[in-house]
């Protein structure tokens, strides 16, 4: 229960106090009764209460001295209580007294009271893998140098790009195209990659796949096949990435010399551009798969006076991407599926769709496209062939896990490799990739973007004013 404050010492002031306050009482002087000085003269004397001539002529009134007196205790007592005001609120107690009596309020007028300690659970079962995997994610994608090396990435791809539709014309080989485009790229990362290490730090994404009609996928001018040149009738689809400390940008586009071609272009561009806006955070991959099959099966193109329905490639696919792996784990078919996979904020995907006038299904062609080192591979490799060992050793420290093709060797100074290649491909140290087609006489586009998922929007971050 509180206690009663004390009084201030103010309200014992002499003469100062309130009318209302209780006064002591003023004993009698020298034995006459109180108040019976008021009627004494100057002298001490009774007097009648007139005027008297040899009076001192100053009854009734105060004497100057007394009269200034008065008035400096009452400024000094006007100006003792204002500082008193002030310092009642700018010294707010900082300290809690003892016994404890400060109300908390005051001791932190901002309401920022210390913060409890923290403890992180433990992975259990009340830690979800979606949750693991999130908090392995949030490392990198909301640092700003992870956003400006994929912008930077992408900045490089578009101007590349841009290039390429404008000089691509019939006539040139697919040699002097894929050449261009790596020297592109190369050029503006200012790294030309030919220094052991150079290539982890950037370069290529994958190597350069230009694909001529039946051709889906996966095709690239390697070293001994016979040259190819562009021809007038010809669907050209161009895909390469560009990576930056192994996180890399994956984009591709259509473009024909024909406007016979214009709508299979158009159905497959609509349908990687809704992919990319039916994708989010917890959106389901089956959704994302159904909304482009329903886009893309509803276009037509009539070629040489027949008419084609534009099909998904069934059996291929979009991807997440990681670090220094192209293909992350998920996968999003063009076609509508039952899988209930959920995509996840801070994964990065490359949305591409392929559509064809042909079956829709997609087999091996001849040749090799490129090859990659397993992400799992020992570093030390099971084999006992020397120019297989010198083979891997080269292919770590120039490429890691980013895909490459014997343009890429080569260009190394790398020779006579083929008998290691493939000693390395047989005990499952390096992956071999295949071209990829559809039935001969069909034709087929292919459109792709690469975004980020955060928490309130995605930043795809190969969009350009083309595509």
């Amino acid at each position: 229960m509180g206690a009663r404050a004390p009084e201030s010492d103010e309200s014992r002031h002499d003469g100062h106090g309130d009318s209302s306050r209780h006064e002591e009482p003023i004993p009698a002087c020298d034995g006459k009764p109180r108040g019976s000085h008021q009627s004494q003269d100057g002298d001490g004397c009774l007097g009648n209460g007139e005027d008297d001539d040899e009076s001192d002529g100053d009854d009734g009134e105060v004497s100057p001295a007394l009269a200034d007196v008065g008035a400096t205790q009452k400024k000094r007592r006007k100006r003792n209580k204002k500082k008193s005001k002030k310092k009642s609120k700018a010294n707010a107690p900082a300290e809690q007294s003892w016994p404890p009596r400060i109300p908390v309020d005051q001791l932190f007028p901002a309401g920022n009271y210390p913060k409890g300690e923290v403890q992180e659970y433990k992975a259990t079962a009340r830690t979800t893998a979606a949750e693991l995997r999130y908090n392995s994610r949030q490392k990198y994608w909301e640092d700003e140098t992870f956003l400006s090396n994929y912008r930077k990435a992408a900045e490089i791809h578009r101007q590349t790009r841009r290039w390429v539709r404008e000089t691509a014309t019939p006539g040139q080989s697919l040699h002097d195209i894929a050449a261009g485009i790596e020297d592109s790229v190369r050029a503006l990362l200012d790294n030309a990659g030919l220094e052991p290490g150079d290539g982890l730090k950037s370069g290529m994404g994958f190597p350069t796949g230009l694909c001529l009609n039946h051709q889906v996928a996966h095709y690239t001018p390697n070293p001994g096949q016979k040259p190819v040149v562009l021809q007038q009738q010809d669907v050209l689809t161009v895909d390469f990435g560009v990576h930056i400390n192994g996180w890399i940008l994956d984009s591709a586009f259509t473009m024909a010399f024909d406007p016979t071609y214009d709508n299979l272009l158009a159905a497959v561009r609509d349908a990687t551009n809704t992919g990319v806006r039916t994708a989010g955070v917890d959106v389901r991959i089956s959704d994302v798969s159904a909304a482009i099959q329903e886009v893309m099966e509803s276009y037509e193109v009539e070629i040489r006076g027949k008419t084609y329905r534009v099909k998904p490639i069934r059996n291929l696919s979009g991807h997440n991407i990681k670090q220094n792996r192209i293909h992350g784990g998920k996968s999003i078919p063009f076609v509508k599926t039952r899988d209930q996979t959920k995509m996840e904020e801070g994964e990065v995907f490359a949305i591409e769709t392929f559509g064809s006038t042909g079956r829709g299904y997609i087999v091996d062609d001849v040749g090799v496209y490129g090859y990659g080192l397993n992400h799992d591979a020992p570093l030390n490799v099971p084999v006992s062939m020397a120019s297989a060992k010198r083979l891997h050793k080269t292919i770590r420290e120039n490429f890691g896990t980013i895909v490459f093709c014997r343009r890429y060797l080569e260009r190394l100074g790398v020779e006579k490799y083929l008998a290691g290649m493939n000693c390395l491909i047989q005990n499952g140290v390096v992956e071999e990739y295949e071209p990829l087609m559809d039935i001969k006489g069909s034709y087929s586009a292919q459109f792709e973007h690469t975004f980020l998922l955060r928490e309130t929007h995605k930043e795809i971050f190969s969009r350009g004013d083309d595509y």
